[in-house]
Parts: C-alpha cells; sequence; structure tokens
C-alpha cells in the first residue's frame, strides 16, 4: 500500500522562560534595580537577564517515528500538552521541526484553528476562492465545487458579507468546507469541529467518513472518542510528546482511558481527600459485588452496585446526587440519579452524612472496563460536588447464555435480554 505520511525522528523543542520570583521592594529599590537592568542590556544586548530569567528546554515532541498508508483514518488523542497540536502543525508546516524527516505524498489541506488562512475584509465568496488558491487549486476546479461548499456551509444569505463579521460557528463551518470539499489527498483536522453544533458535526464525520471511503488520507484530533472510533481505523496515542501507542482505534482509546484511570489513582475503592470547606464532599465510594463485597471485578448476569458515602455540609434545596459509568471507548452507559426511585425529588436536604447504594441489575453492562463518575448539584444551577474516574472496574462473561459460539463480544453498550416470540409452523 502507498505510504501518505512517513515521520522519522522528529522532535521539536521549544525554549521557555521562567520569570524569577522577587521579594517585595520599595519604590527607590525597584528604581535602582530597573536602572541597573537598562544599562546591562544596553552594554550585553544579547546576553540574557540571567538575574530575572531562567531559561528552560520543553520538548513538545521527542524522537517520533510514524508511517501512514494512504487511505488511512487516523485518530491522533492524548491530553492537553501531550503533543497533538504541534505534531499537525509540523505536518502542515506551519511550523518547522527542530530534527526528523517528514515524507508526505500528495497534498496536504488543514483546519487547525477557526478561520485560518480567511481575510477578515473580504467576503466568504472571496475567502472560498483565497483559500482555494492557497491550497492550490485552478480557479476552474474551485468554481466546480463552488455551490457545494456554500450548501454544506448553510452561508448562502451572508455570501457577499466580510468574514469579519461571521459567528464563530460560521467561520467554522465555511473553513471545514473548503477544506474537505477541494479535495486534498491529505486532509488534517483538529478538535476545531468543537465549535460547530451537533447537526454540523455529524455533517463534518460524514464528510470525512465519505473522504475516507474515496481513499483520501485523514489525520483526526478530538477529546470525543465516540467520533473516533466511528471515522477512524487507525489510532495514535501521545503523551508527554512520545508516541505511546499505534494501532486500531478502538485499542488505542482502551489503551487511553486505562491510563486515564490509572493516572485518577483510584480503583474499585475510591477515597476522596477532605476540603473542610466544601459544600459536600465524598468520604468512601465501592463497587460491589453480588455478594456486597468490594471487588475490582462483577460478573454478567449477577447483580453489583455503586456504593457512596458522603458529607453534606449545608443545606440545599432540590438536591440530586448521581452516578455516571462510562465505557472503555467514553461512551456514557448509565446516567442515574437517586431522585429517579426515591421520594427525594424536589424536597430539602440537611447537613449530615448520607450513605447511597445504586444496584445494577444483571445483563445491563456489557463485557468490558468502566469507570465512574459522582456528581451532586441542583440541576441546572449549581454542582457542588463532582469527581471524575472515582471507581474503575471490569465486567466479566462467565459464559452467560449472552456469549457468542466464537467467544466474541456481541455488539451495542448494553447486554439486556430482550424479550422475543417464536412461533413455528412445521411443512408437514
Amino acid at each position: 500500500m502507498t505510504t501518505a505520511i512517513k515521520i522519522e525522528g522528529l522532535s521539536k523543542k521549544y525554549i521557555i522562560g521562567h520569570e524569577k520570583q522577587g521579594h517585595y521592594s520599595t519604590l527607590r529599590e525597584s528604581l535602582s534595580h530597573s536602572a541597573r537592568s537598562f544599562a546591562r542590556r544596553i552594554r550585553h544586548p544579547l546576553q540574557p537577564n540571567t538575574e530575572e530569567w531562567k531559561l528552560e528546554e520543553f520538548w513538545a515532541l521527542k524522537d517520533i517515528n510514524i508511517e501512514i498508508s494512504q487511505g488511512d483514518k487516523v485518530g491522533i488523542i492524548g491530553r492537553n500538552g501531550a503533543g497533538k497540536s504541534t505534531l499537525l502543525k509540523i505536518l502542515s508546516r506551519i511550523t518547522e521541526p527542530t530534527a526528523g524527516k517528514i515524507h508526505i505524498n500528495g497534498r496536504i489541506a488543514s483546519l487547525l484553528e477557526v478561520g485560518t488562512g480567511f481575510h477578515p475584509e473580504l467576503t466568504g465568496r472571496e475567502n472560498i476562492y483565497l483559500n482555494g488558491a492557497i491550497l492550490g487549486m485552478n480557479r476552474k476546479e474551485i468554481k466546480s465545487k463552488f455551490d457545494e461548499i456554500v450548501d454544506f456551509a448553510d452561508i448562502e444569505k451572508f455570501l457577499d458579507t466580510p468574514v469579519k463579521r461571521y459567528s464563530s460557528g460560521m467561520y467554522v463551518r465555511l473553513a471545514f468546507a473548503i477544506a474537505a470539499h477541494l479535495e486534498p489527498e491529505i486532509l488534517i483536522v483538529d478538535e476545531v469541529l468543537a465549535v460547530g453544533d451537533a447537526q454540523f458535526q455529524k455533517k463534518c464525520i460524514g464528510k470525512m467518513e465519505e473522504a475516507g471511503s474515496e481513499g483520501r488520507t485523514i489525520l483526526f484530533v478530538s477529546h470525543n472518542m465516540s467520533a473516533i472510533n466511528t471515522l477512524c481505523n487507525k489510532g495514535i496515542l501521545l503523551n508527554t510528546g512520545k508516541v505511546v501507542c499505534d494501532d486500531t482505534s478502538s485499542n488505542v482509546i482502551i489503551e487511553y482511558m486505562q491510563q486515564d484511570i490509572v493516572a485518577s489513582g483510584h480503583k474499585f475503592v475510591g477515597v476522596v481527600p477532605k476540603d473542610p470547606n466544601a459544600k459536600a464532599v465524598i468520604y468512601e465510594a465501592y463497587v460491589l459485588d453480588a455478594e456486597s463485597n468490594p471487588s475490582h471485578s462483577v460478573f454478567i448476569d449477577q447483580e453489583s452496585a455503586i456504593n457512596i458515602i458522603w458529607k453534606l455540609n449545608v443545606n440545599v434545596p432540590f438536591l440530586r446526587v448521581g452516578i455516571e459509568i462510562t465505557d472503555s471507548m467514553g461512551v456514557v452507559i448509565i446516567s442515574s440519579m437517586d431522585t429517579d426511585s426515591t421520594d427525594l425529588h424536589g424536597k430539602p436536604r440537611k447537613p449530615g452524612i448520607f450513605n447511597e447504594t445504586m444496584k445494577i441489575p444483571p445483563y445491563v453492562l456489557m463485557p468490558d472496563n468502566y469507570s465512574v463518575k459522582v456528581f451532586a448539584g441542583i440541576t441546572g444551577i449549581e454542582r457542588i460536588m463532582e469527581v471524575d474516574n472515582l471507581l474503575s472496574f471490569e465486567v466479566l462473561d462467565n459464559q452467560s447464555h449472552l456469549s457468542n459460539v466464537v467467544n466474541e463480544r456481541r455488539s451495542g453498550y448494553v447486554a439486556m435480554a430482550l424479550p422475543w416470540e417464536v412461533n413455528f409452523d412445521s411443512d408437514q
């Protein structure tokens, strides 16, 4: 298969300056210090002021080696600061690498920031032609795609309005429409799509799927694991500027989610440091198996539960406590409130210690690894407590009747055994 992008030993270094924190000084001392610093800069203009600044090397990327084949749809994931955007900027030739080589086979279109390459004084119509020219298209090619771009961006009414008057949503719709419709061999999309509304994001995912089916290469950075899993066949996980995992998108997402759970420091028993000034605080939390024992694993065909012990320090009207259970792909499978099946709805709560248990019936969660988030607050008004990744646990399939004969996981998010009715009429 033809290689679209080959990265060898890629590194990017930045120099960061840290200003030294000095003691409080009088006006006379400050003026004297400023005069000395000014005189020093006059005498030695190229010498850094080591008294005030400490320089540090920061490697945004370190020895990256990646090979991407033509037609691959690659999801690049990682925590903030992992080096994702730096990698895309180097591939887009916005910034130069410190070391390493990049071989690119094909024309690249990048969408890294809202309105990148737009001239604010030009109209939407003029910017379509300008961006097309920047991407290497001639006027005839741009004209043949013009109506599709305008229709996709949904800006026909404002086509002859200067883009400086566009909202951020209109900006990103037009920018993506241009980049996607001018048919580059390689399309690079950063998480800028988060600016658009849900309907537009769905259109963008559909367009990228279409581009991928036509054999074009896509690099997609997003914190939306569901979108990555749906769109991409390959994934790359970055951490502190290094490649941690280069595999199928599903395997990379699982690795990322597991890292996030481990980083939180909590497993099947969670204890949160207590803040005496907080309105509410969790004391303890547990994943309980069928025998009500704390456990890191439960069986698919047995009841399990989440138990939380927490303290309320103030009077709160209309308080609701909630639990979210998220699977290894980052999809929220269960979101439940303690007011769903109790008489607490609409009632105020007084300060005190609460011991609450949410039961999970058998055949609800598929075999997978899960993380638990706990929160409390007044819906739409105030969140007084929130802890992500408080607990993590695994659901195991002990050869229940939901197991496939080839021992593969069924598709879908829930394991419910739904009622069927089967009628049979013999031909005899």
